[in-house]
């Protein structure tokens, strides 16, 4: 772990809250119960990221069935996992096992198919599945897999907030993962009650917290349980300023740069057009998605 000063006024003008989004309770794969919090028709504002699922329960009902073999094209998943065990197998020979604490980071590129099957029968299971886009450049790279326990994960603390650097940088700390193009900031974190936490953002980019535990306020705002702040992009901001509430606060925050291109999705395919998606489902039926 490394330790960090966090200077008080690393921000000088901080981003404010545009909106606030509650997300839909759904179920995906053989019916995990999840909350789909970055849905399909906020991908323009927050490009480069696509969806945002939280998943949560003590109900083995409501995650055992798991996701079964399913294909996927065009962007990237991240799926960290805060506790539980969730088994990945997938058809380019990859296999782990995601841990309490632990990412995975899965590029799809030209096509993979894999499943996500619970490995245990009871208990709690609790996480977050990001989607990534790719840039049209990046598409139909080869597919890619990583695990990166929870010990790999960069973590720092001081001044009552201990920051998880999952991707990008934080206050000098490099994140597990770096990526080109879009650049990803995904950082997890834990603040005592009143802490107060700075994050120097590129105005340029696009960015959103989620509240998971507690509450805190952005300018003014606050922002409840279960609830994703976006943030509204201004030329003079530097960057965010977070202030937990009156009860120990956990959340999300992560930023990257727009990739600025057109989106088609069809289900698990994130291509530029409609023919590439046809192209995809072609694919997929005739065994040559991978």
């Amino acid at each position: 772990m490394n330790t960090t000063t966090l200077d008080n006024t690393v921000v000088a003008r901080g981003r404010s809250v545009e909106r606030l989004v509650a997300g839909q309770a759904t179920s995906d794969g053989a019916g995990v119960k999840l909350t789909r919090v970055l849905t399909q028709p906020l991908q323009f504002r927050l490009d480069p990221f696509l969806m945002l699922d939280a998943f949560g329960s003590d109900d083995a009902g409501d995650y055992i069935a798991g996701f079964p073999d399913h294909p996927h094209r065009g962007f990237e998943t991240v799926t960290y996992m805060l506790a539980g065990r969730m088994r990945h197998r997938d058809s380019a020979g990859h296999e782990g096992l995601l841990t309490n604490g632990g990412v995975q980071w899965m590029t799809a590129g030209r096509g993979v198919i894999h499943s996500e099957l619970p490995e245990q029968e009871e208990g709690r299971m609790e996480g977050f599945q990001l989607w990534l886009n790719l840039a049209a450049a990046d598409k139909m790279q080869p597919a890619g897999y990583r695990d990166i326990p929870s010990t790999e994960i960069p973590e720092f603390s001081r001044n009552g907030v201990t920051v998880r650097v999952i991707a990008g940088s934080s206050y000098g700390v490099k994140g597990a993962v770096q990526r080109p193009r879009t650049e990803p900031l995904y950082l997890d974190l834990h603040l005592e009650p009143g802490a107060r936490f700075e994050q120097p953002l590129d105005p340029a980019f696009n960015a959103f917290v989620y509240v998971y535990r507690g509450a805190l306020s952005i300018e003014g705002t606050n922002v409840p349980l279960q609830r994703m702040a976006v943030l509204a992009n201004r030329a003079d901001g530097d960057g965010v300023v977070l202030t937990a509430g009156d009860e120990p606060t956990r959340a999300l925050l992560i930023a990257g740069r727009p990739l600025k291109e057109p989106i088609a999705q069809y289900g698990p395919f994130v291509m530029n057009t409609r023919d590439e998606l046809m192209q995809a489902v072609e694919d997929f039926r005739n065994g040559t998605l991978a």
